[in-house]
């Protein structure tokens, strides 16, 4: 099945052979392991996207997903570990992140006998390298520049981290690989630093469009119209154009919003799903009215 999966995309034969070899090892996954393998929900603009984000995971990079809003990076993310079998580990980035979030913390415990301990549960970075697991870094350049450090061992050939809770040096096990995300120009974020952004290898996640969006919208929303379809296509490409323009924010041109007014929209007016699912998610009034001036000259009221 796999194989028939990775001949979607343009990948070199020395890639299928290392993706596959993956496969054939044996995995001792526990069940709550298991619901951390992603799903195939990441439909690629571009078949290009997916092969070369697999070819660099395949040869031990990290990957960096940049694009706007609602691209679709984290599904994208979740096909990968898909593609590999891999459990993944995700942390989201903000400005609370600290270094317990990402390595673990200490908490009272109990030795079954009525004596208390202290126990350590280790953070997302410690058992993705443990295990030999993805690791799913969303947002990074959402948090401090003072708790991205932390993670510098982590994404260079050292594949190591020392963990001030446990006073251990943390190394990678075979199968770890580091995805991360980035939304660029987004307000509360600040640009990765060189030397952070040159451990990565960075792949563009554009907007999906046309006939491979409305594929995407057919087969994963409630909206079986074939009209009303090409329609919300027609919307989307409207929307991005005024995003890329600074008229709207990125959030206004979300895939992910689309398809909420996709559902929505078969079972109310479109208008109404777009007031629902797009407009209203916007904070400023003009940016508002500007969504729903381009949805009334595609649809009914």
């Amino acid at each position: 099945m796999i194989e028939s999966e990775l001949a979607r995309y343009p990948l070199a034969d020395r890639v299928k052979r290392i993706v596959l070899d993956i496969h054939r090892r044996e995995k001792q996954l526990s069940d709550d392991e298991r619901l951390l393998i992603g799903s195939p929900g990441y439909t690629a603009s571009d078949p290009n996207v997916v092969a070369d984000a697999v070819t660099a995971l395949a040869l031990g990079k990290n990957v960096l997903l940049k694009g706007p809003t609602g691209s679709g990076k984290t599904k994208l993310a979740e096909l990968l570990s898909h593609l590999f079998q891999q459990p993944m580990h995700m942390i989201n980035c903000s400005v609370d992140l600290d270094a317990e979030a990402l390595l673990g913390h200490k908490t009272l415990g109990s030795d079954g006998e009525g004596h208390s301990r202290i126990d350590f549960v280790p953070g997302p970075v410690e058992k993705a390298m443990k295990r030999g697991h993805f690791l799913y870094i969303d947002e990074i350049n959402m948090a401090r520049a003072d708790t991205l450090p932390i993670l510098n061992g982590v994404l260079d050939y050292r594949r190591t981290v020392h963990n001030p809770f446990t006073a251990e040096t943390v190394r990678a096990s075979e199968g770890f690989a580091v995805i991360a995300a980035i939304n660029e120009g987004y307000i509360g974020t600040t640009p990765l630093n060189e030397a952070l952004k040159n451990r990565f290898v960075v792949i563009d996640v554009p907007y999906l469009q046309g006939d491979a969006l409305k594929a995407l919208l057919r087969r994963q929303s409630s909206l079986q119209d074939d009209v009303l379809l090409d329609r919300f296509v027609a919307l989307s490409r409207d929307l991005i154009s005024k995003a890329r323009d600074g008229q709207i924010a990125e959030e206004g041109a979300s895939i992910r919003s689309l398809l909420d007014a996709c559902d929505l929209a078969a079972f109310m007016s479109p208008l109404r799903a777009i007031r629902r699912a797009i407009a209203d998610k916007l904070d400023d009034e003009r940016e508002r009215a500007a969504v729903l001036t381009i949805a009334e000259t595609l649809f009914d009221s």
